[in-house]
């Protein structure tokens, strides 16, 4: 996989040919043991246990299916969660076969495709993540000309990939047939939603091993390369695009930069059969002089916008006055948490505070690791009392009595099970140059 990085490397414009090759046994052993063992069943209902009892037998099976040439993927199973908003958004779940290969063939392209891919892209890359993103977008509108900001979101891009340029774009890099009609298999073989099957015409399933991948690859021809191109052939300004997976965040020093740009990005989407969410979609003044620059103008302050779990805000610091770019959490977001957290303490109030205790001791851990930035610390401890408060409610309800159960007995509680509110981060200024 190293050599296959390097060749890609070496040459920009090499196709790889021969790449079905590499998927031999032991990388598809070493791919089992890497997929989530507590992931949803596919349409085969066989989860990774089942598959564990027999494995060896198994892929060696997978193996010489793979090799002859009649591997056949099974239909995505579709699932539906709810969002924040109260919406539900689909998810696939593929059979665990289907993840096996598929995590293969993931290892085998992600080395090649890492080459091309552009700086401003974030996400599903290995040594990448949300807090990078986050960073970028702070350090180009805290330190460099950012007066602008198009904050984009892409309407339901992963239900709409359009497979024919899906393919022509692989082709780009990939010339191994078999590797390719895998691929295709995965992009067409259907989708179960309850008892009904039906043809997947577009489209890459959420949830499933191959699709981040994919969407990049997508993402990568279809828009990345396109804006790299305008903002140094049109802009007049200077222009800062941070992207993780299908939402953006585009810093712009000019606003006739910024409406030029969205028209030209609706004409662009438009040829690969992709559209922007307009109710999610942006334009807003934002950034160090923006506040000054409204109250000259005698308008309301800045506008804010939303990326990543953060809403994004112009403030001050206290000491001096300088601008401060604030970032707290999306109240919807904190609040559907908080909504979560209470419903499973009622659920679970009557089994032991300290089963239930490690539950919770987990939970928060998780959203405080994400969202401990520095500034957001009002956020953190407002969810942290929120919290404690439910789950000694929920404790109360265990009885006619439970009003014997004081705070004085909760502190023991807290102190064992909920997380202090720190910074789990340092300012991205400390960590992250643009």
């Amino acid at each position: 996989m190293d050599r296959l990085g390097e060749a890609a490397k070496r040459n920009k414009s090499l196709q790889f040919d021969n790449l079905f090759h590499h998927i031999n046994l032991a990388l598809l052993h070493k791919a089992f043991s890497h997929l989530n063992k507590r992931a949803a069943k596919g349409v085969d209902n066989v989860g990774w246990f089942e598959y564990q009892v027999n494995a060896t037998t198994r892929l060696a099976s997978l193996h010489q299916r793979l090799q002859a040439g009649c591997y056949k993927a099974k239909p995505v199973k579709r699932i539906w969660i709810p969002k924040a908003d109260g919406t539900l958004r689909p998810i696939g779940v593929t059979s665990i076969e289907d993840k096996i290969v598929q995590q293969v063939v993931v290892w085998l392209l992600e080395p090649i495709y890492e080459v091309d891919f552009l700086g401003f892209s974030y996400g599903f890359r290995p040594n990448r993540n949300q807090h990078q993103a986050l960073d970028a977008v702070y350090m180009a509108v805290t330190s460099k000309k950012v007066s602008w900001i198009l904050d984009a979101d892409l309407k339901g891009f992963f239900d709409t990939i359009d497979h024919q340029w899906m393919m022509k774009f692989l082709e780009h890099r990939i010339s191994d047939k078999r590797v390719l009609r895998l691929i295709k298999n995965w992009l067409t073989v259907g989708v179960v939603d309850g008892d009904v099957k039906s043809k997947s015409w577009v489209g890459t399933p959420q949830g499933a091993v191959i699709s981040p991948l994919l969407a990049n690859i997508f993402l990568h021809y279809g828009l990345d390369l396109w804006l790299h191109q305008w903002r140094k052939r049109h802009a007049r300004g200077e222009v800062y695009v941070v992207r993780y997976a299908d939402d953006f965040v585009i810093g712009l020093q000019y606003k006739s930069d910024g409406y030029q740009l969205r028209q030209a990005l609706t004409k662009r989407l438009a040829k690969f059969s992709l559209s922007l969410n307009e109710s999610k979609t942006h334009m807003i003044e934002f950034g160090r002089f923006a506040s000054l620059n409204r109250r000259r103008r005698k308008q309301s302050k800045p506008k804010t916008f939303d990326f990543l779990g953060f809403t994004h805000i112009c403030s001050l610091r206290r000491n001096d006055g300088q601008f401060k770019l604030l970032r707290l959490s999306i109240k919807k977001r904190l609040t559907a948490k908080l909504k979560h957290i209470k419903e499973v303490l009622m659920k679970t109030r009557h089994k032991s505070p300290y089963d239930v205790g490690q539950w919770l001791k987990r939970a928060l851990t998780g959203y405080f690791n994400y969202f401990a930035v520095p500034g957001n610390g009002q956020s953190i401890r407002t969810m942290r009392t929120e919290v404690c408060k439910l789950w000694i409610k929920a404790l109360r309800r265990r009885s006619q009595k439970g009003k014997t159960f004081n705070w004085k007995r909760m502190k023991g509680l807290v102190w064992m099970y909920i997380p202090h509110t720190r910074n789990r981060h340092p300012y991205p200024n400390q960590r992250f140059a643009l």
